[in-house]
């Protein structure tokens, strides 16, 4: 954590919609023109996806069931951590991208499946922008929560997640619904394990509950909209937070405890621009005078 150099931190497994949350921060970043490095969480990857798919046979072959992406021995969380500590200090670092499909490879010049070389971050952001599965894991290794200065969680009820992802990987990766069924039962381990703790490590966190029936997400035909949905947000530290503020300018929502505040589903960007604004604005302020 860095007063001269600030970093935020979004956390969610894959299907919760992390890329949503990051499309709202780049809005605030544009409006109030504060210059930031954005890294993805799937560039700490530990293996490219041919290393990937041998390191799963080997694993199952041995026994293990359990790996995956989610998992903590899958991904360089040292080399993360070593990128948050370094940026934090001086403003500087490194990143890389993964490369996922014939556009992004296009893009980057770098065949799907693959990484593109290590960069350095360009020269003198405002901040540091993280979107990932491990934006904010503690364990005997890392500390990556004690490195960030704003963590949010992105924790859809996990009936709505698993549709989610069924849906996005069937249209965009053309994998089958069973397909995409194995892959969410080898990570169900990890997702207890290494993703649900970084939840209670985060400063505020995003669930959206659908108001429709999803019992089973495996044959659900579209995806809840924001209209069928709510979003509970959590505060870890309600202190500060103008609630009466919020709820006038949020029609429809309330509160259900102390430091959490419901929202019509459709009001999610709303509610993250006014909370989310006036927090960016005090962190780069503050780095300005540090």
């Amino acid at each position: 954590m860095s007063k001269k150099h600030p970093i935020i931190s979004v956390t969610g497994s894959s299907g919760a919609g992390t890329t949503t949350v990051k499309a709202t921060f780049d809005q605030i970043f544009r409006r109030e023109g504060i210059k930031t490095v954005s890294i993805e969480g799937d560039a700490f990857h530990r293996y490219n996806r041919a290393e990937m798919k041998a390191e799963l046979e080997a694993r199952k072959a041995a026994g293990d069931e359990t790996f995956s992406h989610f998992s903590y021995d899958a991904n360089e969380l040292e080399k993360l951590e070593a990128v948050f500590r370094t940026y934090g200090e001086t403003g500087k670092g490194e990143t890389r991208h993964y490369i996922h499909d014939d556009i992004e490879a296009e893009r980057h010049g770098t065949a799907p499946g693959h990484f593109t070389d290590w960069a350095p971050f360009d020269e003198g952001s405002d901040l540091l922008f993280y979107e990932g599965l491990h934006g904010a894991v503690v364990n005997d290794e890392v500390n990556l929560a004690a490195q960030a200065d704003l963590k949010i969680g992105v924790v859809p009820v996990i009936n709505l997640e698993w549709t989610q992802k069924i849906h996005r990987d069937r249209k965009s990766r053309g994998y089958t619904t069973e397909a995409v069924t194995d892959t969410i039962l080898r990570r169900m381990h990890a997702y207890v394990h290494c993703i649900c703790p970084q939840f209670s490590e985060t400063d505020i966190n995003f669930q959206r509950v659908p108001v429709v029936d999803t019992s089973n997400p495996f044959i659900a035909r579209w995806i809840p909209t924001a209209d069928e949905s709510l979003v509970v947000i959590r505060f870890k530290n309600p202190r500060g937070i103008d609630f009466p503020y919020l709820m006038s300018m949020i029609e429809g929502s309330w509160m259900t405890r102390a430091n959490s505040l419901v929202i019509p589903g459709g009001k999610m960007d709303l509610a993250m621009q006014l909370i989310f604004t006036p927090m960016i604005l005090r962190l780069v302020n503050d780095s300005k005078r540090a």
